[in-house]
């Protein structure tokens, strides 16, 4: 398809070759007056290299905003992964410091239950004490003896063995129990003949205190236990009082003195 300014150019062309002479002379003439070059091809040329050049700056400008555009957004991507990094490590200390404030809250709760464990202990030590004050203070009005942590009471009158007991037991306490060498040095303090509680009335020969414990220490006077004239001697009175073994065999149906102990 011809374009408008080929077929100009035709024309021209054509109109022009009838006077080829004529129209080169004219043609020099107009060169020589004017000093004007033929320009057309190499205007044409000029475009070119113009229009060329054109595109190149056009893409050296586009493939330096695109170099620009990697390197900006590298560079915000490192900002974000450095930000993404701080963000971690700051959430990380905000989770320690948690943990941290987390077991110290523990730690004083802890603490707070221990306190409150050992305050409730010193209010019952103290109410033990206030009940243990008030109960020296009775036994010592009702003329009970202390001696290495209990109270003793010595009667004034004379009963037989269980009924000595029963005695005892009624003023809350039960027959002396001597299971050391300075029990039974106070208990020979009394010259008169006194029960204690140790008797083998459930099993012949096996000796066992009124709490039910076995006798392990014993203080008996030279040739007893004996069941004297084949008598039935199953309780025990402290009887020789001037000898540091004292304990006697006799029948429980005698009637003797008796010593209480009540252990604090």
């Amino acid at each position: 398809m011809v374009s408008l300014e080929e077929e100009l150019e035709l024309s021209m062309t054509y109109e022009n070759f009838e006077d080829v002479p004529a129209r080169k002379a004219a043609s020099r003439r107009s060169v020589e007056d004017f000093n004007v070059p033929a320009a057309a091809p190499g205007m044409k040329m000029y475009r070119l290299v113009v229009v060329s050049f054109g595109l190149l700056c056009i893409l050296q400008a586009a493939l330096n905003i695109s170099l620009r555009l990697t390197l900006y957004l590298e560079a915000g991507c490192n900002n974000l992964t450095e930000e993404r990094d701080d963000l971690k490590r700051t959430l990380e200390n905000y989770v320690s410091q948690q943990n941290s404030l987390t077991e110290e809250r523990d730690e004083m709760k802890r603490i707070n239950l221990d306190l409150e464990a050992g305050r409730n202990l010193l209010t019952e030590e103290n109410h033990g004490l206030k009940r243990t004050l008030e109960e020296y203070a009775h036994y010592l009005q009702q003329g009970w003896v202390y001696f290495s942590g209990s109270f003793y009471r010595i009667s004034s009158t004379m009963k037989p063995w269980q009924d000595s007991r029963r005695d005892c037991q009624q003023r809350g306490a039960d027959l002396m129990i001597i299971n050391s060498q300075e029990e039974q040095d106070f208990s020979r303090q009394s010259k008169n003949i006194t029960w204690i509680g140790l008797m083998d009335r459930n099993t012949e020969g096996e000796w066992t205190w009124v709490d039910g414990t076995q006798l392990t220490t014993s203080f008996w006077h030279s040739g007893e236990p004996n069941n004297y004239l084949n008598k039935n001697e199953d309780c025990v009175n402290i009887n020789h009082h001037d000898h540091q073994n004292s304990w006697n065999d006799a029948p429980c149906e005698n009637e003797h003195f008796w010593i209480c102990e009540k252990k604090m």
